[in-house]
C-alpha cells in the first residue's frame, strides 16, 4: 500500500510471476479461449442434424491416445457406424474408458461431411468415475460431445479427434 497526497491509500498488486510466465499464462487462457468459448457459441447458432453414440478407451502419460467405435444417425435417414481415434499431448497423466457417449452434430448436408480429423483442446479430472463434454469444430461441422465412463486422468491436452468410416 501506498499513501496518496489527499490522504487516500491505493494497493499495488505486484507479481512474482516471471515476464516469460506471464506471457505463457495469458497465452493459455486466449488458446482456451478461443478452443471453447467460440465454437461453444458458434454450435449453440446451429440446429442438430446427426446424433452420434460412441464409446471410446485410452491412456494418456504426456501423449494422449484413444480409441472407440460409434454409430451417426442423421434426420436425413443415413446412418454410418465410424471408428473414432484421437491423438494428441500435453500436460496429462491417465487411463479412461467413455463407455456411453453422445454426439449432436450440425452444419452438414451428408454424412460424408463428418468424416475427418477435428481441433481438439481438452481439461479434464476424474477419479473411478470419467467423463467428457467438448465441442469440436471442422469448417462448417461442429460436434458437440458429452459422455460418463470409468477412469483415472487429470490434465489438459490438445489432440486431434478423427471420425472414419469403420
Amino acid at each position: 500500500m501506498r499513501e496518496l497526497g489527499y490522504g487516500g491509500t491505493v494497493v499495488e498488486w505486484r507479481s512474482n510471476m516471471r515476464p516469460t510466465k506471464r506471457i505463457a499464462f495469458y497465452a493459455g487462457f486466449l488458446a482456451f479461449s478461443l478452443l471453447f468459448l467460440v465454437p461453444a457459441s458458434l454450435a449453440a447458432d446451429k440446429t442438430k442434424d446427426c446424433d452420434m453414440t460412441f464409446s471410446l478407451k485410452g491412456w494418456s502419460a504426456i501423449y494422449k491416445t484413444a480409441h472407440g467405435e460409434g454409430t451417426i444417425t442423421c434426420s436425413s435417414g443415413q446412418t454410418a457406424n465410424v471408428a473414432i481415434k484421437i491423438t494428441g499431448g500435453g500436460l496429462t497423466f491417465g487411463k479412461s474408458e467413455i463407455f456411453n457417449g453422445k454426439g449432436e452434430i450440425s452444419g452438414v448436408k451428408s454424412i460424408d461431411e463428418i468424416y475427418g480429423s477435428y481441433a481438439s483442446g481438452e481439461a479434464h479430472a476424474g477419479v473411478v468415475k470419467s467423463g467428457t463434454a467438448q465441442v469440436l469444430t471442422k469448417g462448417n461441422v461442429s460436434i458437440a460431445l458429452s459422455g460418463t465412463g470409468s477412469g483415472v486422468d487429470v490434465g489438459i491436452d490438445f489432440s486431434k479427434f478423427t471420425i472414419s468410416k469403420k
